[in-house]
Protein backbone atom coordinates (compact mmCIF):
# COMPACT_ATOMS: atom_id res chain seq x y z
CA UNK A 1 0.00 0.00 0.00
CA UNK A 2 1.23 3.49 -0.89
CA UNK A 3 0.09 6.76 0.66
CA UNK A 4 -0.21 10.38 -0.46
CA UNK A 5 -0.45 12.63 2.61
CA UNK A 6 -1.33 16.33 2.66
CA UNK A 7 -0.97 18.18 5.96
CA UNK A 8 -2.00 21.78 6.71
CA UNK A 9 -1.31 22.78 3.10
CA UNK A 10 -1.54 26.47 2.24
CA UNK A 11 -0.82 27.87 -1.21
CA UNK A 12 -1.15 31.02 -3.27
CA UNK A 13 -1.08 32.12 -6.88
CA UNK A 14 -0.20 35.64 -8.02
CA UNK A 15 0.10 36.64 -4.37
CA UNK A 16 -3.46 35.54 -3.57
CA UNK A 17 -3.95 32.93 -0.87
CA UNK A 18 -6.21 30.15 -2.18
CA UNK A 19 -5.58 27.08 -0.02
CA UNK A 20 -6.03 27.64 3.70
CA UNK A 21 -4.96 24.43 5.41
CA UNK A 22 -5.75 21.26 3.46
CA UNK A 23 -5.55 17.94 5.30
CA UNK A 24 -6.07 14.79 3.25
CA UNK A 25 -4.67 11.26 3.05
CA UNK A 26 -5.18 9.01 0.02
CA UNK A 27 -4.10 5.37 -0.06
CA UNK A 28 -3.81 3.05 -3.04
CA UNK A 29 -7.02 1.12 -3.45
CA UNK A 30 -9.09 4.18 -2.56
CA UNK A 31 -11.13 6.56 -4.70
CA UNK A 32 -11.67 10.01 -3.17
CA UNK A 33 -14.09 12.60 -4.55
CA UNK A 34 -13.41 16.28 -3.87
CA UNK A 35 -16.39 18.57 -4.41
CA UNK A 36 -16.86 22.28 -3.92
CA UNK A 37 -18.28 25.44 -5.50
CA UNK A 38 -16.42 27.63 -7.97
CA UNK A 39 -13.44 29.34 -6.39
CA UNK A 40 -13.06 26.88 -3.52
CA UNK A 41 -9.53 25.89 -4.54
CA UNK A 42 -10.06 22.51 -6.24
CA UNK A 43 -7.95 23.21 -9.33
CA UNK A 44 -5.33 24.99 -7.22
CA UNK A 45 -4.90 21.82 -5.19
CA UNK A 46 -4.49 19.70 -8.33
CA UNK A 47 -1.90 22.09 -9.75
CA UNK A 48 0.05 22.16 -6.50
CA UNK A 49 0.12 18.35 -6.38
CA UNK A 50 1.43 18.22 -9.94
CA UNK A 51 4.06 20.90 -9.28
CA UNK A 52 2.81 23.76 -11.47
CA UNK A 53 5.41 26.56 -11.15
CA UNK A 54 2.82 29.37 -10.96
CA UNK A 55 1.54 28.07 -7.61
CA UNK A 56 3.50 28.76 -4.43
CA UNK A 57 3.18 26.58 -1.34
CA UNK A 58 3.26 28.86 1.69
CA UNK A 59 2.89 26.25 4.42
CA UNK A 60 2.26 22.62 5.27
CA UNK A 61 3.56 19.50 3.57
CA UNK A 62 2.83 16.85 0.95
CA UNK A 63 4.49 13.46 1.18
CA UNK A 64 4.44 10.39 -1.03
CA UNK A 65 5.29 7.29 0.96
CA UNK A 66 7.18 9.47 3.42
CA UNK A 67 9.14 11.35 0.73
CA UNK A 68 8.72 15.11 0.41
CA UNK A 69 6.71 15.60 -2.78
CA UNK A 70 7.32 19.36 -2.70
CA UNK A 71 11.05 18.77 -3.14
CA UNK A 72 10.47 16.76 -6.31
CA UNK A 73 10.54 18.27 -9.80
CA UNK A 74 7.48 17.89 -12.02
CA UNK A 75 9.26 15.10 -13.91
CA UNK A 76 10.22 13.25 -10.74
CA UNK A 77 6.64 13.47 -9.45
CA UNK A 78 5.42 11.90 -12.67
CA UNK A 79 8.03 9.13 -12.50
CA UNK A 80 7.02 8.53 -8.88
CA UNK A 81 3.49 7.78 -10.07
CA UNK A 82 1.59 11.10 -9.85
CA UNK A 83 -0.72 11.71 -12.81
CA UNK A 84 -2.83 14.79 -13.54
CA UNK A 85 -5.69 14.70 -16.04
CA UNK A 86 -6.12 18.27 -17.20
CA UNK A 87 -9.39 20.14 -16.97
CA UNK A 88 -8.67 21.65 -20.40
CA UNK A 89 -6.17 19.44 -22.31
CA UNK A 90 -3.91 21.33 -24.71
CA UNK A 91 -3.67 20.79 -28.45
CA UNK A 92 -0.19 19.93 -29.76
CA UNK A 93 -0.09 20.30 -33.57
CA UNK A 94 2.61 18.28 -35.32
CA UNK A 95 2.91 15.60 -32.63
CA UNK A 96 1.05 12.40 -33.41
CA UNK A 97 -0.73 10.55 -30.63
CA UNK A 98 1.18 7.35 -31.38
CA UNK A 99 4.60 9.00 -31.05
CA UNK A 100 3.58 10.97 -27.97
CA UNK A 101 2.17 7.98 -26.11
CA UNK A 102 5.14 5.78 -27.04
CA UNK A 103 7.52 8.40 -25.67
CA UNK A 104 5.74 8.94 -22.34
CA UNK A 105 5.56 5.19 -21.76
CA UNK A 106 9.29 4.87 -22.57
CA UNK A 107 10.09 7.54 -19.98
CA UNK A 108 8.42 5.42 -17.28
CA UNK A 109 10.56 2.35 -18.03
CA UNK A 110 13.23 1.35 -15.54
CA UNK A 111 16.84 2.10 -16.45
CA UNK A 112 18.07 -0.46 -18.97
CA UNK A 113 14.57 -1.76 -19.69
CA UNK A 114 13.51 -1.82 -23.34
CA UNK A 115 10.02 -1.26 -24.66
CA UNK A 116 8.17 -4.13 -26.27
CA UNK A 117 6.71 -2.19 -29.20
CA UNK A 118 4.29 -4.94 -30.22
CA UNK A 119 2.90 -5.10 -26.70
CA UNK A 120 2.63 -1.30 -26.57
CA UNK A 121 0.64 -1.15 -29.82
CA UNK A 122 -1.63 -3.95 -28.62
CA UNK A 123 -2.30 -2.12 -25.33
CA UNK A 124 -2.85 1.19 -27.09
CA UNK A 125 -5.43 -0.28 -29.48
CA UNK A 126 -7.18 -2.04 -26.61
CA UNK A 127 -7.37 1.25 -24.68
CA UNK A 128 -8.70 3.09 -27.74
CA UNK A 129 -11.42 0.45 -27.90
CA UNK A 130 -12.16 0.90 -24.18
CA UNK A 131 -12.74 4.64 -24.53
CA UNK A 132 -14.55 4.36 -27.86
CA UNK A 133 -11.99 5.99 -30.17
CA UNK A 134 -11.10 4.66 -33.62
CA UNK A 135 -7.60 3.23 -34.15
CA UNK A 136 -7.00 5.96 -36.76
CA UNK A 137 -6.53 8.39 -33.85
CA UNK A 138 -3.02 6.96 -33.46
CA UNK A 139 -1.89 9.02 -36.46
CA UNK A 140 -3.74 12.21 -35.54
CA UNK A 141 -2.04 15.15 -33.86
CA UNK A 142 -2.50 15.27 -30.10
CA UNK A 143 -5.91 16.82 -29.31
CA UNK A 144 -5.89 18.94 -32.50
CA UNK A 145 -9.46 19.36 -33.68
CA UNK A 146 -10.75 17.04 -30.98
CA UNK A 147 -14.09 17.57 -29.31
CA UNK A 148 -14.14 18.14 -25.55
CA UNK A 149 -15.15 14.53 -25.00
CA UNK A 150 -12.38 13.20 -27.25
CA UNK A 151 -9.78 15.22 -25.35
CA UNK A 152 -10.97 13.81 -22.04
CA UNK A 153 -10.89 10.29 -23.48
CA UNK A 154 -7.31 10.89 -24.59
CA UNK A 155 -6.44 11.82 -21.00
CA UNK A 156 -7.87 8.47 -19.93
CA UNK A 157 -5.78 6.58 -22.49
CA UNK A 158 -2.64 8.21 -21.10
CA UNK A 159 -3.67 7.22 -17.59
CA UNK A 160 -4.42 3.62 -18.56
CA UNK A 161 -1.10 3.24 -20.38
CA UNK A 162 0.99 4.83 -17.62
CA UNK A 163 -0.84 3.04 -14.78
CA UNK A 164 -0.04 5.73 -12.19
CA UNK A 165 -0.01 5.19 -8.46
CA UNK A 166 -2.17 8.26 -7.82
CA UNK A 167 -4.31 10.02 -10.41
CA UNK A 168 -5.72 13.51 -9.92
CA UNK A 169 -8.69 13.93 -12.26
CA UNK A 170 -9.47 17.64 -12.42
CA UNK A 171 -13.08 18.00 -13.58
CA UNK A 172 -12.61 15.26 -16.15
CA UNK A 173 -16.41 15.02 -16.30
CA UNK A 174 -17.01 18.65 -17.31
CA UNK A 175 -18.77 19.13 -20.64
CA UNK A 176 -19.35 15.42 -21.21
CA UNK A 177 -22.57 13.82 -22.39
CA UNK A 178 -23.96 10.72 -20.69
CA UNK A 179 -22.18 8.24 -22.96
CA UNK A 180 -18.81 9.98 -22.63
CA UNK A 181 -19.27 10.15 -18.87
CA UNK A 182 -19.81 6.39 -18.71
CA UNK A 183 -16.66 5.93 -20.78
CA UNK A 184 -14.64 8.04 -18.34
CA UNK A 185 -15.99 5.97 -15.46
CA UNK A 186 -15.04 2.75 -17.27
CA UNK A 187 -11.44 3.95 -17.60
CA UNK A 188 -11.19 4.82 -13.90
CA UNK A 189 -12.86 1.60 -12.78
CA UNK A 190 -10.51 -0.40 -14.99
CA UNK A 191 -7.54 0.76 -12.90
CA UNK A 192 -9.21 0.69 -9.50
CA UNK A 193 -7.42 -1.71 -7.19
CA UNK A 194 -4.63 -2.15 -4.72
CA UNK A 195 -1.96 -0.39 -6.81
CA UNK A 196 -4.02 2.66 -7.79
CA UNK A 197 -5.64 5.53 -5.95
CA UNK A 198 -7.49 8.54 -7.33
CA UNK A 199 -8.69 11.99 -6.39
CA UNK A 200 -11.68 12.94 -8.53
CA UNK A 201 -12.29 16.69 -8.50
CA UNK A 202 -15.77 17.63 -9.62
CA UNK A 203 -18.73 20.01 -9.24
CA UNK A 204 -21.36 17.42 -9.95
CA UNK A 205 -22.68 14.18 -8.55
CA UNK A 206 -23.40 12.52 -11.90
CA UNK A 207 -19.93 10.96 -12.30
CA UNK A 208 -20.48 9.26 -8.93
CA UNK A 209 -23.37 7.35 -10.47
CA UNK A 210 -20.77 5.30 -12.33
CA UNK A 211 -17.80 5.54 -9.97
CA UNK A 212 -18.50 4.72 -6.35
CA UNK A 213 -16.04 6.76 -4.25
CA UNK A 214 -14.77 5.42 -0.94
CA UNK A 215 -14.62 8.93 0.51
CA UNK A 216 -16.22 12.26 -0.35
CA UNK A 217 -14.77 15.60 0.78
CA UNK A 218 -16.23 19.10 0.57
CA UNK A 219 -13.72 21.84 -0.14
CA UNK A 220 -14.89 25.31 0.83
CA UNK A 221 -12.81 28.49 0.86
CA UNK A 222 -9.56 26.60 0.55
CA UNK A 223 -10.05 23.95 3.22
CA UNK A 224 -11.82 20.64 3.57
CA UNK A 225 -14.74 21.36 5.87
CA UNK A 226 -16.50 18.01 5.78
CA UNK A 227 -15.69 14.41 4.83
CA UNK A 228 -17.91 11.38 4.60
CA UNK A 229 -19.35 8.85 2.20
CA UNK A 230 -21.75 8.76 -0.72
CA UNK A 231 -24.44 10.41 1.41
CA UNK A 232 -22.60 13.74 1.13
CA UNK A 233 -23.02 13.64 -2.65
CA UNK A 234 -26.76 13.14 -2.27
CA UNK A 235 -26.95 16.00 0.24
CA UNK A 236 -25.15 18.38 -2.11
CA UNK A 237 -27.40 17.35 -4.98
CA UNK A 238 -30.54 18.13 -2.99
CA UNK A 239 -29.38 21.18 -1.01
CA UNK A 240 -26.52 22.72 -2.97
CA UNK A 241 -23.66 24.36 -1.05
CA UNK A 242 -25.69 26.90 0.90
CA UNK A 243 -26.04 24.56 3.90
CA UNK A 244 -22.23 24.31 4.13
CA UNK A 245 -21.94 28.07 4.58
CA UNK A 246 -24.69 28.00 7.20
CA UNK A 247 -23.27 25.03 9.10
CA UNK A 248 -19.83 26.60 9.36
CA UNK A 249 -21.08 30.18 9.86
CA UNK A 250 -19.34 31.51 6.75
CA UNK A 251 -20.50 35.05 5.88
CA UNK A 252 -21.85 35.33 2.35
CA UNK A 253 -19.50 38.24 1.61
CA UNK A 254 -16.52 36.07 2.58
CA UNK A 255 -17.77 33.43 0.18
CA UNK A 256 -17.92 35.98 -2.64
CA UNK A 257 -14.42 37.23 -1.79
CA UNK A 258 -12.98 33.71 -2.06
CA UNK A 259 -14.55 33.22 -5.49
CA UNK A 260 -13.10 36.55 -6.62
CA UNK A 261 -9.52 35.86 -5.59
CA UNK A 262 -9.63 32.35 -7.06
CA UNK A 263 -10.88 33.54 -10.45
Amino acid sequence: MQTLTIKNLTAEVDGKQILNGINLEIKTGEIHALMGPNGSGKSTLSNVLAGHPDYTVTGGSISLNGEDLLEMSVTKRSLAGIFLAFQQPLEVPGLTIGKYLKRIVELRLAEGERMNVSSFIKDLKANLDTVGLDHSFINRYLNEGFSGGEKKRMELIQMMLLKPTFAILDEIDSGLDIDALKTVATGVNKLKGGNFGALIITHYQRIMENINPDFVHILYQGRIVKSGGRDLVDMLESKGYGWVREEFNIPEEADEYQRTIAS
